[in-house]
């Protein structure tokens, strides 16, 4: 497991230290939950970076879009 330094405004350790000894719990694992719900809430994106040749279709589109290209949203397939 690595690790890592993460600096917080002193309001919020304060408010998280609170939170983690009223649920008697280490600061890690709160924090370790809230990466855990970041990356669940990320993973279709994840999921598409990791398409082969993903982002490069997404800049030829973008260049094709300011070129003029493309196609307006009402003549997109369902």
């Amino acid at each position: 497991m690595g690790a890592t330094t993460l600096r917080l405004p002193d309001e919020k350790l304060r408010l998280i230290r609170a939170i983690a000894g009223y649920e008697n719990r280490p600061i890690s694992k709160i924090l370790e939950g809230f990466v855990d719900e970041y990356i669940e809430r990320h993973r279709e994106t994840l999921e598409l970076i990791g398409i082969s040749n993903f982002i490069e279709e997404c800049k030829e589109g973008l260049e094709e879009i300011k070129e003029g290209g493309g196609k307006d949203i009402n003549e997109l397939d369902d």
